[in-house]
Formats: C-alpha cells, sequence, structure tokens
C-alpha cells in the first residue's frame, strides 16, 4: 500500500511538471522581433520629436507648402461622380476592365501599336508594392533561372519584395557619389555582363533614391545593349506626371524600349501623381510578342493573384477611370500633377540658392539636376544623424531627403542646419 502512494505521488509530480513545462512552451516563442522598416522608424522618432520646428523629411508622400497632405480637387470630383454609383460586388480577379485600359494607355502611349493589336496583359494591382510583387512571382513560375538586376541603390521594399518570391537578385552600378550623378559607364557594363534572359529592373523616371535618371540618349544605349543581351526590361514607374509635370515625358524611356521592338513589363502606381496612397491602386502589365500570348500571360497573372489577394479593391479603380476616361478630368488632372510637380521644382531651386548664399564651399547642383520626390543629398549617415540630434531633421540615414517634406517655411533652417552640419 505504501509502495502504491509513493508511485501515485511520483506520478503526480511527473504530470505537474508536464503542465508547467507545457505552460512554459508557447507556440510562438521562438519568433523573433522583425527589424523596423528604416522609413517607419524615422516617423517614429519624428513623433516622439517635441520641438515644434521639427521636419520629417522622410516619408515619401506629397505635401503642401504648408506641410500639409493633399487632396487633388480632380480626385474629389470624381468621388463625387461615383459615389453611390456601383454596388459593393467583388471585381473581377484581374480588376477593373476600364481602368486596365485606361493605364496602359497612360504607360505606352494612346496609339501604342501594342495595345491595338491586343499584345499587352494587364490586371489591376495593389498599388506599385503590388505589381512588383506579381512580376517577382511570374518569375518564379515562368522565367525559371532568371536573375532580377536592381539599381545600386534602390527603393529598400524592392530588396524584400524579389527576396521573398525565391527570385536571385544582383545590383548593377547606377548612382556615382563622386559626381552625385549617373554611373553611366558602371551601368551599361554590368549589363553586358548579364546572362541572356535575366530581367533588368528599371526606374521609368524619377530614380528611388537618387532623382538621378539617364538622359533620352542614353536610354537609347541602355535599350540598344538589353536588346542585343537578351535581357527583359521590367519598368517601376511609380511618378508618372509628378516627375517632370509631363506624363509623355516621363515616359519617354518606356517609349524608346518600346520603339525598339523589346517585350517588355511594367509597374504603374496612382499613389503620387494622384494622390490615391491609400487606395493601393496600381497596375501591372506585360507588352508580349502577340494576342495568343497575352492571353495566355494574363491568365497566369491572375492565377497568381487569385490565392495572393483573390482580387483587388474597386474605389481606387472607379477613381482613376473616371479621371482618365473624361477628357475633360484627364485635362484638369494634368493641370494639378503639373502643379505637384512644379512645387518641388521649385523648393529643389530654393535649398540650392540657400546653401550657396550661406557661403557653402560644396556644390550643390546635383539638387537642382536631379528630379522627382526625392534628392540624394551626399550628406553621410553621421550629419543625417547630427541634422535629426541637434536640429530635429529627420531623412534616411542614405542621405535622402524627401523634397516633399520642404517648403517655403522651412527651407531656411534646413539650408542653415545642413551647412552646419556639412562643413563642420
Amino acid at each position: 500500500m505504501a509502495l502504491l502512494r509513493q508511485t501515485h505521488r511520483c506520478l503526480l509530480h511527473q504530470h505537474r511538471n508536464f503542465s508547467a513545462s507545457a505552460v512554459s512552451q508557447t507556440w510562438f516563442g521562438n519568433v523573433e522581433q522583425a527589424p523596423k522598416d528604416p522609413i517607419l522608424g524615422i516617423t517614429e522618432a519624428f513623433l516622439a520629436d517635441e520641438n515644434p520646428n521639427k521636419m520629417n523629411l522622410g516619408v515619401g508622400a506629397y505635401r503642401d507648402d504648408n506641410g500639409k497632405p493633399v487632396v487633388l480637387d480632380v480626385v474629389r470630383e470624381a468621388e463625387r461622380r461615383v459615389g453611390g454609383s456601383h454596388f459593393m460586388e467583388y471585381l473581377p480577379i484581374g480588376g477593373l476592365k476600364d481602368f486596365n485600359q485606361v493605364s496602359i494607355k497612360l504607360a505606352y502611349g494612346d496609339n501604342n501599336e501594342a495595345i491595338a493589336d491586343n499584345r499587352v496583359a494587364a490586371v489591376q494591382s495593389l498599388s506599385g508594392t503590388g505589381s512588383c510583387r506579381l512580376m517577382a512571382e511570374f518569375m518564379t513560375r515562368w522565367m525559371p533561372g532568371s536573375k532580377i538586376h536592381i539599381t545600386k541603390p534602390t527603393w529598400s521594399n524592392h530588396h524584400n519584395i524579389f527576396k521573398d518570391a525565391g527570385v536571385d537578385k544582383k545590383e548593377y552600378s547606377y548612382y556615382k557619389p563622386s559626381t552625385k550623378g549617373l554611373d553611366f559607364e558602371g551601368l551599361v557594363s554590368d549589363l553586358k555582363a548579364a546572362s541572356p534572359k535575366d530581367v533588368v529592373l528599371l526606374h521609368a523616371c524619377a530614380h528611388n533614391p537618387t532623382g538621378v535618371d539617364p538622359t533620352p540618349e542614353q536610354w537609347k544605349e541602355i535599350s540598344s545593349v538589353m536588346k542585343d543581351k537578351q535581357l527583359f526590361p521590367f519598368f517601376d514607374m511609380a511618378y508618372q506626371g509628378f516627375a517632370s509635370g509631363d506624363c509623355e515625358r516621363d515616359a519617354q524611356a518606356i517609349n524608346i524600349f518600346m520603339e525598339d521592338g523589346h517585350a517588355m513589363g511594367c509597374s504603374q502606381s496612382y499613389a503620387k501623381n494622384m494622390g490615391l496612397y491609400g487606395q493601393r491602386i496600381g497596375c501591372f502589365s506585360i507588352v508580349t510578342e502577340d494576342p495568343k500570348e497575352a492571353v495566355k500571360v494574363e491568365s497566369q497573372m491572375k492565377a497568381i493573384a487569385r490565392p495572393m489577394y483573390s482580387n483587388p479593391p474597386l474605389h481606387g479603380a472607379l477613381l482613376v477611370s473616371q479621371i482618365l476616361k473624361d477628357p475633360e478630368l484627364k485635362q484638369q488632372w494634368y493641370k494639378e500633377v503639373k502643379g505637384m510637380a512644379e512645387r518641388i521644382i521649385t523648393v529643389r531651386q530654393s535649398l540650392k540658392d540657400n546653401l550657396e548664399s550661406l557661403g557653402s564651399p560644396l556644390k550643390w547642383d546635383h539638387i537642382t539636376e536631379q528630379i522627382g520626390m526625392f534628392c540624394f543629398s551626399g550628406m553621410t549617415p553621421e550629419q543625417v544623424d547630427k541634422l535629426a540630434q541637434d536640429y530635429s531633421i529627420y531623412m534616411t540615414r542614405n542621405g535622402r531627403i524627401s523634397m516633399a517634406g520642404v517648403n517655403s517655411q522651412n527651407v531656411k533652417p534646413l539650408s542653415e542646419a545642413i551647412h552646419k552640419v556639412t562643413t563642420e
């Protein structure tokens, strides 16, 4: 009997130990904290700063001259027109057909032969990020062995997108720190060394983060090299219209490649040029050899989208379609996007002029030679840190300034702070 009681106590003790052990082992105890996104980290530091004169020059979202977010008048009018006019049913997997058609015409041109010949496969996407991710997954399934070549530097999320899709990537030369301009020789050399059938990610305009774009003549040479090497161009076009204020000029690289007879892919986003950041509205398209090929390619684009997000959202597609299909609204949008671009161009000039008037021994011509939302200032990470610590001015540590956050009220103190940290 005593032996039985002792055995019972042992079993009870083991049960309690097992229960305690089971409780301590959670399902997700091995999950590590993910590193902070560099842009969001900047915003967090900015929000925690109590300085009333602080500046957030990290986020790539347009602001007016008072530092306020902007909803375009043409978007408000499009909202008024589409409000209450549609049911809230699911869109097809490929999205709103009218939206896809007006989008590819904006990217490739109204009278483009590939569009007229039904050689362009297109689906609505979750803005530019979604378009790039669809391309990455398409590469994994239908372009096995092809690497993606990405500019050095590039938008940081490009690396994440293609890595998560399992696509091998290589960087190619793009930015030359000594001139704060394009390393054209290095770029061409790297493309010539690429393997046939590889994919090259090209920023159609307003390169992020450098603001440095090739000239039309340089684009022609890039196109020729890629044609000779059998490289597939994939354009990321996040700033059409926003870069120069002219949608046709901002699409000139794509037009050059089209004239040279390339098959190609394109990612479009309406976040910057229509201010539809939160609508997550974009288009992913591939120019193919013939209509039959386009039908098959588009079917596979939809097959990728289906398990990823099933189908895209309706509202943003209705807004873009309304604006681009209506001649009056389209002209109004051209005017408003040009106004945004011109404000950015104006503050670039003001920043350069202020730095020069302070007697800076450095050259600042690159501020006005670069284009688009971002200025690649050339400041070191240590200088950027000092701007944040001493002047409450926040930007990415690679020295990228979001010019959308610069305005007529803060450009002078910004210039003074930059002058101090770059001349100490």
